[in-house]
């Protein structure tokens, strides 16, 4: 009785087993179908599904931010026009009621500095009232939320590509190394101890990744 083990890696032949009959077969597949690694795979599937979600959501904050930095481009515009359209209603104004045979009076002069000073206190209170609008919103709940969800977001993203890079490293200075001492003509170690060395390190690295999530 045969089975084999294929692997998805690259370069990388299937294994052929046999057993004497039905019984062992069917145990070995089991057992080989609940091993460790088969864990691992889940995991990391899993970890990349998370990841991909995460960068879903920065993607939507990144949208979120380009039209709120719109918006507010396009009321500083609006401002900007509102404001020329004042000051040329108000020299439209004067205009009319200044009298161009007379003489400029002290009641001239007077009306001048109080109209001066009204819109000093208007152009104050509106940028007191804008001011008030914007600090109500960020000590408000939903900024508040925001902000915090901000934060695990990025600090989840910095733990997944701390995580990737550190299996990255494992991989490229340890496990390829030992795994070609392993094929060498004299090997000073076993692919079953890489095996069992490797898959028990990979174990371990899931197991405190998911206690730290």
């Amino acid at each position: 009785y045969y089975f084999t083990v294929n692997f998805t890696h690259e370069n990388q032949k299937a294994l052929e087993l046999r057993t004497e009959d039905v019984k062992d077969c069917d145990e070995w597949v089991a057992a080989i179908s609940h091993a460790s690694y088969r864990n691992l795979a889940t995991e990391h599937e899993t970890l990349m599904q998370k990841y991909l979600h995460l960068l879903q959501i920065v993607e939507t904050e990144k949208t979120v931010a380009k039209q709120l930095r719109q918006q507010i481009e396009d009321g500083e515009i609006e401002i900007e026009r509102l404001k020329s359209e004042i000051a040329g209603l108000l020299k439209d104004n004067e205009k009319i009621h200044a009298s161009p045979a007379a003489a400029p009076t002290d009641d001239d002069s007077e009306i001048k500095k109080i109209k001066k000073v009204q819109s000093f206190l208007r152009g104050w209170i509106c940028r007191r009232k804008w001011k008030t609008i914007i600090q109500d919103y960020i000590r408000s709940p939903h900024a508040e939320s925001m902000r915090k969800r901000n934060q695990v977001v990025f600090s989840m993203l910095d733990s997944e590509a701390e995580y990737v890079q550190q299996l990255h490293i494992l991989v490229n200075n340890f496990l390829r190394p030992l795994r070609m001492a392993a094929s060498s003509k004299k090997p000073p170690i076993t692919h079953d101890d890489v095996s069992s060395i490797f898959l028990n390190r990979w174990v371990r690295s899931v197991s405190h990744k998911s206690s730290e999530e």
